[in-house]
């Protein structure tokens, strides 16, 4: 397991509340496993430093991953050592966090996604390339 429970950082939170208007996704495990993928498909490792945890979203990780829990895992796993940063326990976590920031950052910024459909065109296009 990545993390036994994470807590999001208020700008998360805030991009989060956003993101669930424009869409009408009323889960925010389900946005954060579609940031968490959009920024696995990036071919460069998420830049920064791990997001504060300041807010009062807190998730465990069963409620984030669900019945995938494993494969989001194996993913995540296989993307450090890809990415040379090793597999054990901190790296992991810290680059799941890194990459959900990244992935909800996106799906925040001005114009990315107007509606449920332009996230679900976001999935697309990265498949075609």
């Amino acid at each position: 397991m990545i993390a036994k429970h994470f807590k999001l950082s208020q700008p998360e939170k805030d991009r989060l509340i956003r993101i669930k208007a424009k869409t009408g996704i009323q889960n925010w495990n389900i946005i954060c496993r579609w940031a968490l993928c959009w920024s696995l498909a990036e071919p460069t490792p998420p830049g920064g430093i791990d997001p504060l945890s300041d807010s009062n979203v807190e998730m465990d990780w069963s409620t984030f991953a669900g019945e995938y829990s494993e494969i989001y895992e194996a993913i995540i796993r296989q993307r450090c050592i890809n990415d040379g940063f090793g597999d054990d326990e901190k790296t992991l976590a810290k680059y799941f966090r890194l990459h959900l920031n990244r992935g909800i950052n996106h799906y925040s910024s001005r114009d990315v996604l107007k509606n449920c459909a332009d996230l679900l065109k976001s999935a697309v296009a990265k498949e075609v390339e």
